[in-house]
């Protein structure tokens, strides 16, 4: 299928990209399923409890099994006891089992949600960035003729070396590349932004 492109004159010509990635099947609940997992994997598990074989201090009884009257205790790490160790608390990092996403899963999810942006009228792609844009009031500028305010920008290596610095101050907007987006950020921002060798670039991934 054939889309948009256009260079930052405005002038409209038009590409030709992938059905299997722009006009997808959209998959609401292949979709849903991979930003649970995603959004369960980001949570950091660091809230941890020592158990009674962790806390420090002495393992001799507290004072003698029979003929005292009390009852029977071993050490003052038991639970039971003010500072002794947490039974069943939680274990941090090491014992949550984080959510597998296979690659089948990941690339559908995301050919969905661009699928999704496209059909919507949400999806631009731009020429390559052929020269360096250095200020944030430049980059607003463009933002603002374009109605980009809130986007997810993946760029080729070239264009992003070009445009980062300009935009990282800019709120709402975040620049990344093919490799490094995840159905997560796609959804989070209202439009997203290609440029000509960043969808030859994710055409490629897709064809492997």
């Amino acid at each position: 299928m054939k889309i948009d492109k256009l260079n930052l004159d405005g002038k409209k010509s038009s590409i030709e990209v992938l059905d299997k990635i722009f006009s997808a099947k959209i998959n609401n609940k292949l979709v849903s399923n991979v930003l649970y997992k995603t959004n369960a994997n980001y949570k950091g598990r660091h809230a941890k409890t020592k158990q009674q074989n962790e806390v420090s201090g002495p393992t001799s009884k507290i004072y003698a099994q029979k003929g005292t009257g009390n009852a029977r205790h071993a050490s003052r790490k038991a639970p039971i006891f003010v500072g002794g160790g947490i039974a069943h608390g939680p274990k941090g990092e090491l014992s949550y089992k984080k959510r597998k996403l296979n690659k089948s899963e990941k690339k559908n999810s995301i050919a969905s949600l661009i699928s999704e942006k496209n059909q919507n009228k949400n999806l631009l792609v731009f020429n390559d960035f052929s020269s360096e844009i250095k200020k944030t009031k430049e980059m607003n500028l463009i933002i603002k003729k374009f109605e980009i305010s809130n986007s997810l920008i993946i760029l080729d290596k070239s264009s992003k070396d070009k445009i980062e610095k300009s935009v990282r101050n800019i709120p709402n907007i975040k620049v990344t590349d093919v490799n490094h987006f995840s159905a997560f950020d796609v959804v989070k921002f209202e439009k997203i932004v290609f440029t000509e060798s960043s969808v030859k670039e994710l055409e490629k991934r897709y064809l492997k």
